[in-house]
């Protein structure tokens, strides 16, 4: 069974920075997507960024690309760097993962960490 655990959220102000982290278990290879999604209060869960394997292709969407980035050491570990965050980036952030080459969507989900950015 996959596990995810977040962490590294938390209460940051305007223009900082935070780094979020994603440790896995139970992958049966090293073929697993991983990817960012995250929800602010009242809105659906968003794609942040993804990474289809180690070393292999990333992306992010348009709002984060300049800002964020992901790093994936191993098939089982990835995190965020956040940086010049803004008070649109609150949000619960949560770590997905899935065995597959073909999707960046997942099927199993972390519980999530949460991020806060106010001064």
């Amino acid at each position: 069974q996959v596990l995810l655990v977040e962490s590294g959220g938390g209460l940051v102000q305007p223009g900082g920075s935070l780094r979020l982290s994603c440790a896995a278990s139970g992958f049966i290879d090293g073929h697993y997507v991983m990817s960012w999604y995250r929800q602010a209060p009242g809105k659906e869960r968003e794609l942040v960024a993804y990474s289809m394997s180690v070393g292999g292709k990333i992306r992010y969407v348009d709002s984060v690309k300049d800002r964020f980035r992901i790093s994936r050491d191993n098939a089982t570990n990835m995190s965020l760097q956040m940086n010049d965050l803004k008070p649109d980036d609150t949000a619960w952030y949560y770590c997905g993962a899935r065995h597959t080459s073909s999707t960046y969507i997942p099927d199993n989900w972390g519980k999530g960490t949460q991020v806060t950015v106010s001064s």
